[in-house]
């Protein structure tokens, strides 16, 4: 899977996390696995922000495969989402680009979690992520 090394800043509008339990500048251990290599990896908190953060299904637009389950998308990373947290099943537009052929694919809502979400910097596999977006509280651990 194909991720660029620095996913930039984060979305205009987000709203920083008051108290988070992971703070800006801690040092965590990553349990998710959305990436090869991630899991395990040792990691920098960069963003903590409070907003509704998707799991979701959409279709490329450069004409891959539909992806299922794609984790994660933050509220204001969607075309004209409203102000009130999607369902389930809703139909979205994305507006992020964390993948080739992510940013204007139209897809669902597979779920959503309300969990403080992190943007972290890693290294994996010899490659060092800066502001890898995104991460969920469940997918964090403290560094030993």
């Amino acid at each position: 899977m194909h991720h660029a090394a620095d996913g930039g800043p984060a979305p205009a509008g987000m709203k920083k996390a008051e108290k988070p339990t992971y703070a800006v500048g801690s040092s965590v251990t990553l349990t998710a696995d959305h990436m090869e290599g991630m899991k395990g990896a040792k990691a920098k908190i960069v963003g903590a922000y409070k907003t509704t953060v998707y799991a979701v299904d959409y279709t490329p637009t450069d004409g891959g495969a539909v992806v299922k389950d794609h984790r994660w998308v933050v509220h204001e990373e969607l075309k004209d989402p409203g102000a009130k947290p999607l369902g389930d099943g809703s139909a979205i537009t994305i507006l992020a680009d964390h993948m080739p052929g992510m940013k204007g694919a139209k897809g669902n809502v597979a779920s959503s979690t309300s969990q403080t979400v992190y943007m972290v910097n890693y290294e994996a596999g010899g490659m060092t992520m800066k502001n890898h977006k995104w991460v969920v509280e469940d997918e964090i651990k403290p560094a030993k």
